[in-house]
């Protein structure tokens, strides 16, 4: 079994950990792999030494946001995620600390089962691409004033919003800025995206959530300066009036560790903080 470790760099806690890792899944006989610029320093073999087709994990240690870089810089890679929570609310990066031992006897063991999540391709009028496993967001930018984007959804027109933007997400994003902006929360294994309004002028414009068949077409008619198109978060691209982003699910799809010691409604109550029955 051979896991590749990605420790974050910026986490003092991160390095020392990651070598505590290493020695446990060696000496149970495993192969740790890192980036050749850090491998050495936790006693791991250097990635570039192994096929990437014969990785079976690919652990994340930090939040959120470190998984999202981390599958954008290697979609190359298929292995399943396993997300160790050095951050803060992390719905994905759901193993704490403490757990990081059980967890990984967990998966030496096979107590584990992969979600096959669904992501977003999207492709702009150039002809450029990407694919989202949160979300896309459409956001006016530089624009002072509320901008107009016209939404169709399979060929038929759905609406035009007056807002700040819109973001069509995942069910795996619904827990992320869809949700900060007033989205439903999808449980991750439904077949469906969501379409978000970022602040809208009238406030009877709401999210609609779609069958994930469905492409959405997102239509830049203000004659301002180009709205901000960006993707996960991390990369950015600019829709000039007149332009369209067209998003469809995309043929890949996120494979993300679930271990059964975990639950998925435990996880939302505790890292959305509900506190159940008042009293």
């Amino acid at each position: 079994m051979i896991f590749a470790i990605f420790p974050h760099s910026k986490k003092k806690e991160s390095k020392h950990l990651a070598i505590g890792i290493q020695e446990y899944l060696a000496a149970r006989g495993a192969i740790v792999v890192a980036e050749d610029e850090v491998a050495g320093s936790i006693g791991a073999k250097p990635l570039s030494e192994v096929e990437p087709q014969d990785i079976d994990f690919l652990m994340s240690m930090g939040g959120d946001g470190t998984i999202l870089r981390l599958v954008h810089k290697y979609a190359h890679l298929k292995a399943a995620v396993v997300g160790i929570n050095l951050g803060h609310l992390g719905f994905m990066a759901d193993i704490p600390v403490s757990e990081i031992y059980p967890s990984l006897q967990d998966l030496l063991s096979g107590a584990y089962s992969i979600d096959e999540r669904l992501t977003l391709r999207g492709v702009l009028p150039s002809g450029k691409e990407d694919f989202a496993v949160n979300d896309f967001a459409v956001h006016r930018g530089k624009n002072g004033s509320l901008v107009e984007l016209a939404i169709h959804v399979g060929g038929s027109y759905l609406n035009t919003f007056v807002a700040d933007g819109v973001i069509v997400s995942t069910p795996n994003g619904s827990t992320a800025y869809s949700l900060a902006a007033g989205g439903p929360i999808l449980t991750p294994n439904l077949e469906a995206i969501v379409v978000t309004p970022v602040s809208p002028h009238t406030i009877s414009n709401r999210p609609i959530v779609l069958p994930a068949d469905q492409e959405v077409q997102i239509q830049y008619l203000s004659e301002y300066d180009p709205v901000e198109v960006t993707c996960d978060g991390l990369s950015h691209f600019s829709l000039h009036t007149g332009d369209t982003l067209k998003i469809s699910r995309s043929e890949k799809s996120f494979r993300l560790v679930n271990l059964l010691r975990h639950d998925y409604f435990s996880t939302l109550r505790t890292k959305l903080a509900w506190s159940g029955k008042l009293r």
